[in-house]
């Protein structure tokens, strides 16, 4: 079913007119947001698909396709040094047969996320590579919540016709990713070309908008009720009435509060209690235990370093029964616990060095955005579609930031391919914005004397 949607998709974007070596880059996208060959049990998952689908697209990219406008930007070179440092980390990894299994596809990650703005060298490619994201995202989310409509899930338990719980398939990650589109979704209600925003496009991406919203309800995961809450806060920037727009969210949460599942509701009241709940409590000691590796380690101990971790943590256990049950602190060991965030991930793998590439990454991104956001304003103006897109955007990364606290997704492909379409926006724009100073500054002069 989720081919016969890649490859419907695929054929309304090559009518487009699309060159071939971008639909290899298309494929790429698919293949790795949505791991198809987790789906089949004989021949598929035995093929490296994902590397022969990247090395078609670089390929095919050098061979045929046109570099006039291609450039190679600071970000793009920060990229490429993170994975070079990842690579010096990796051989000298504190668990070398982890890390490199990781390193197998960290490298393909990173790499792909430098080439990819070189593809995007028009408002279509940028277009048809975000459009393709949120289908192939929308293929895993729809499912999701359809189940949840129909009273599945629970956290852990929602089945997403996978049972694999890593990648986009993971609860946490999922819910943030489901979150981060929903701006970028409301984009092309308002401004799509491939697709035109008639009353069916509209109406499947309310539809859509709809299960994202309903795939932290399903997954139960606090990360995804906590981006939720985000993106509700940043779309006050475009809300006109701002106290009716307030108004309404609160309206619409009060009145969806009866109809929550009870799985969802008692998973989110653990958030006013940390103390009690034993998941909360290992990340804590994980992330004291990895600050301290890191002034051992100030180089990181390369991929899963995590597996070395010793922890131990008090949690409060209800003793008994009644309206005044007592509380006791009951001490608990561990050892090799997940990092269970992006920022610590970085820390404890890759050291002060990394995270602070990593960041850089980010920070630069949000950055760039907010000039773009406020440079394309004008909804009337030639561009009046760049800065609605730089604010969605901008939006899905901050989504991502926070979810990324309490999720390890340091090296998400998902983000790494939204980071190379806010790249490709960015050298797209000035390019366009240098093109046109150029036009006004070779205007012929008027002769005087018509002048007079």
């Amino acid at each position: 079913m989720r081919d016969l949607v890649f490859v419907a998709f695929l054929a309304a974007i090559f009518g487009m007119g699309l060159r071939r070596p971008f639909i290899l880059v298309l494929a790429y996208v698919y293949i790795d947001i949505v791991s198809p060959q987790r789906l089949t049990y004989i021949l598929l998952n035995t093929v490296p698909i994902s590397l022969i689908a990247v090395a078609m697209a670089v390929g095919g990219w050098l061979l045929m396709d046109d570099k006039s406008d291609s450039r190679f930007t600071p970000r793009q070179g920060l990229i490429v040094l993170l994975l070079l440092y990842c690579w010096g980390t990796t051989a000298g990894a504190d668990f070398p047969l982890d890390a490199k299994d990781k390193w197998d596809w960290v490298w393909k990650c990173l790499a792909f996320a430098a080439f990819l703005p070189l593809t995007l060298r028009t408002r279509l490619r940028i277009e048809a590579l975000l459009l393709f994201m949120i289908l192939s995202a929308a293929s895993i989310i729809i499912v999701g919540g359809i189940k949840t409509a129909a009273g599945g899930g629970g956290y852990g338990q929602l089945d997403l016709m996978v049972n694999n719980n890593s990648g986009l398939y993971e609860g946490s990650t999922i819910s943030t990713v489901a979150i981060a589109i929903v701006p970028l979704i409301a984009w092309f209600m308002r401004y799509g070309t491939i697709f035109p925003p008639d009353w069916k496009v509209k109406g499947f991406c309310l539809c859509l908008i709809f299960a994202c919203l309903l795939i932290p309800i399903g997954t139960s995961t606090r990360t995804g009720t906590l981006c939720t809450v985000l993106v509700a806060l940043l779309s006050l920037r475009n809300a006109k009435r701002k106290v009716l727009y307030v108004s309404l969210i609160a309206a619409a949460g009060l009145v969806a509060v009866p109809f929550l599942p009870a799985t969802f509701t008692d998973r989110m009241s653990t958030i006013k209690s940390h103390d009690a709940d034993e998941s909360a409590s290992t990340r804590l000691a994980v992330w004291q235990w990895t600050m301290d590796y890191a002034k051992a380690h100030p180089f990181g101990g390369g991929f899963e370093a995590y597996r070395g971790n010793r922890i131990r943590y008090e949690i409060k256990k209800v003793a008994g029964a009644g309206p005044a049950p007592g509380v006791t602190d009951q001490a608990v060991t561990d050892k090799a616990r997940g990092y269970h965030s992006a920022y610590f991930e970085m820390l404890g793998e890759q050291g002060y060095m990394g995270l602070a590439l990593w960041l850089a990454i980010s920070l630069i991104g949000l950055f760039r955005m907010e000039i773009l956001r406020r440079r394309y304003r004008d909804p009337e103006g030639e561009f009046g579609w760049a800065g609605p897109l730089a604010a969605a955007l901008q939006t899905a990364h901050l989504v991502y930031l926070l979810g990324a606290a309490f999720i390890a997704i340091a090296f998400q492909p998902f983000v790494y391919m939204l980071i190379g379409a806010q790249i490709g926006l960015d050298s797209y724009l000035a390019r366009r914005w240098s093109e046109t100073a150029q036009v006004s500054m070779r205007k012929p002069r008027m002769p005087e004397a018509a002048a007079a």
